[in-house]
């Protein structure tokens, strides 16, 4: 074969990347470099008259290998481009005359709170930005009440300390103490990321002065609540809410006590926004999960999502309605089989918007607060953050083929309107795989869903190697959404068809499909994969099934696992990631007890054959097939040992196999040049064992 020479090449390379029009750049097969060098755009918030957006949106440092997030502010009734009002920023808030904006950023290497005053008659135009608190401790988080007057503060503290200053001492004194040891009485000892240190979320409250800064010691407003307010790992401040007329703050919070990681009982408090009372709890009859105040316009009615399961955390939430003056609790939405989330209300109390998984979409829902009656208010994709402001709605949407943009549509759901093009010009040089949602007769005859996604350069009459993707959860879904993780397009860009099966237990298809997996892991989701795996390849032809790999993450590592001993016939190889290999270990080494007592049935000791019923561990004489391990060290949710376990397994039995990990990395891999790492190294795994 003639070898040309590399200069050649390179004009050859360049040549089939520009058009002989003009040299204008022709799309190219998206990649892993494109995903993480994308701007996102997320948290919309519509000023107080609906005119402007503000919004945060992060871009990448790749060289410092971290995101960078930024405050815009957009007027939606003009043509011009989103203006960047403040950098190193996120959080922002409109005041509620609308005149200026709240955010998080550092001051000294603290996050503070600061606000920003907005000249916004001709235009956008910031002002310069003051500091409005003064903590010794870094802000977790903020919500400004409703008058103006004050703002609810997140700081996470020593619960036996009087004041921010005291926590500050004892974290300084830990630090230059030469003993390192730590001595724990409880559990968590470590939860998700990180390892207990004594600290918890408490919610505090101040008060502006005359210039509109907060005093250095604000007041503690979750006296006598052992938990953390808001909850870790993943709490914000949606879980806080004032009233109306700012007299009072709802929150939810579940006591630690010595139950915490078995326990779900969430539960919503009210205090006075002075702190001159302790918090009461609302909810104590229902054990299960009770979260996400929302209190109607006339402060009569408090609005909640709440689960009827103890110990379920994937059981359906349900809205809620309290009568304050009453006590009286009714359920808003009984006939709706979904479970909602991201709860608010509209101006004049009639209608509640809330999000969820639904048939492989994720929109948002308009549902009356009288009668229960839901209905889409948008349709397609997946819908993030969200804001309301008497007809108008502002929301973040992305797709299976777009990352999110901000839209705004009437509460009515006409008009919707894109009104940002954040990442248009990138977006405009890639090219995207096409995606199908397919059904087919899964486990019991029941219709399962799934979809497949075309490689970006598919051509009619050509096969394709396969990455057939299980998702985690389980209690999850792959929907048609957007993803930085496992995005079906950073394979369809390396030549990969992408089928993936939303299995018994995913969501969005009704709260029984969801049930259906506990205590079945190996069982009906199995089933599905296999009959989806049939039903794909019998219905597109592009599929090369002699030529695919099985990946999946979570429990979708757990069934990488699982298939290896049980169903390891079609693949050519595997890519597990934090999945769990040993049953059994599992319960007794992972963070939240709660989730693994539900989906087994009770404790392995109680009910030892539970754990056993799907255990893969007890199948690895039966591995046959290559198989790419990853785990990382920060994750406490499936510990590491579960993947070391995995790859000792395999190399002793001389299976070829890799083992990649990332000691600074937890359940997922976010920072972006270890993004790249990962995706290049499946990426190779792939390729090596689908191109013989």
């Amino acid at each position: 074969m003639r070898v040309l020479p590399v200069s050649l090449l390179i004009g050859l390379a360049t040549l089939a990347t520009t058009s002989a029009a003009g040299g204008a750049a022709l799309p190219r097969p998206f990649t892993v470099h494109d995903l993480v060098k994308l701007d996102r755009v997320s948290d919309p918030q519509l000023s107080p008259d609906g005119r402007f957006a503000a919004f945060s949106e992060r871009r990448t440092d790749y060289a410092a290998n971290k995101g960078i997030s930024a405050v815009y502010v957009l007027d939606l009734k003009g043509s011009h481009e989103p203006v960047r009002v403040v950098d190193h920023a996120g959080s922002a808030r409109w005041s509620p005359d609308g005149r200026s904006l709240y955010y998080v950023a550092p001051a000294n290497g603290v996050a503070q709170l600061w606000r920003m005053d907005l000249d916004l008659k001709a235009g956008v135009h910031p002002g310069q930005p003051v500091q409005v608190s003064h903590g010794v401790l870094d802000l977790g988080g903020y919500a400004l009440s409703p008058d103006g007057h004050a703002v609810a503060l997140d700081y996470e503290v020593y619960p036996d300390c009087a004041d921010l200053a005291c926590t500050k001492e004892r974290m300084d004194g830990k630090a230059a103490d030469k003993a390192t040891g730590t001595l724990y009485r409880k559990l968590f000892v470590r939860h998700w990321d990180a390892w207990a240190t004594g600290r918890r979320n408490q919610l505090f409250i101040a008060r502006f002065d005359a210039q509109g800064r907060l005093p250095a010691e604000p007041t503690l407003l979750s006296k006598g609540i052992d938990g953390d307010v808001p909850s870790k790992p993943f709490g914000g401040m949606e879980e806080i809410a004032f009233s109306p007329d700012s007299r009072s703050v709802y929150f939810g919070a579940r006591i630690a006590g010595s139950t915490e990681p078995w326990s779900t009982n969430f539960d919503i408090y009210r205090v006075p926004a002075d702190g001159s009372a302790p918090p009461r709890n609302l909810t104590p009859s229902n054990l299960a999960w009770d979260v996400y105040p929302v209190l109607s316009p006339d402060g009569r009615t408090l609005y909640y999502l709440a689960m009827k399961e103890p110990g379920f955390e994937s059981d359906r939430f349900a809205i809620m309605a309290m009568d304050l003056s009453s006590g009286a609790i009714r359920e808003v939405d009984p006939h709706w089989d979904r479970s909602a989330g991201s709860l608010s209300i509209s101006a004049d109390g009639k209608t509640l918007f809330a999000t969820a998984d639904d048939e492989g979409q994720h929109p948002l829902f308009a549902i009356d607060a009288a009668t229960g009656a839901v209905r889409r208010l948008v349709g397609d994709g997946a819908v993030g953050g969200y804001s309301v402001v008497g007809d108008a709605v502002l929301l973040a949407r992305d797709d299976l083929k777009r990352p999110a943009d901000l839209y705004t549509v009437k509460v009515s759901g006409r008009g919707l309107r894109q009104v940002t093009h954040v990442n248009a010009a990138s977006l405009k040089q890639l090219q995207m795989g096409d995606f199908q949602f397919f059904t087919f007769a899964g486990a019991g005859g029941q219709t399962v869903q799934g979809y497949v996604v075309k490689p970006a350069d598919y051509q009619s009459g050509k096969r394709y190697p396969v990455a057939f993707i299980i998702h985690g959860g389980p209690q999850g879904a792959m929907n048609n959404a957007w993803s930085y993780r496992w995005n079906p397009q950073t394979y369809a860009g390396q030549g990969f068809a992408v089928v993936t099966i939303n299995f018994h237990g995913s969501t969005g298809y009704g709260q029984a499909f969801t049930d259906a997996i506990s205590g079945d892991w190996g069982g009906k989701p199995l089933e599905d994969l296999k009959l989806g795996w049939e039903a794909a390849l019998a219905n597109y032809d592009f599929l090369d099934g002699d030529r695919a790999c099985a990946l999946g993450a979570s429990y979708g590592g757990y069934m990488v696992y699982w298939m290896a001993g049980v169903w390891n016939q079609p693949w050519k190889c595997f890519v597990d990631h934090d999945g769990v290999f040993d049953a059994r270990m599992m319960y007794y080494a992972t963070d939240e007890l709660w989730f693994e007592e539900k989906e087994n049935g009770g404790t392995p000791f109680d009910h030892p054959e539970n754990y056993e019923r799907f255990n893969p561990v007890d199948h690895v004489k039966d591995w046959r097939v290559p198989m790419l391990v990853v785990h990382s060290g920060h994750d406490f949710r499936i510990p590491i040992t579960q993947g070391l376990g995995a790859f000792t397994a395999l190399q002793r039995r001389g299976i070829p196999s890799e083992f990649l990990t990332f000691p600074d990395e937890n359940h997922f891999v976010l920072k972006p040049q270890n993004s790249v790492q990962w995706h290049e190294t499946v990426n190779a795994w792939l390729k090596r064992w689908t191109s013989q």
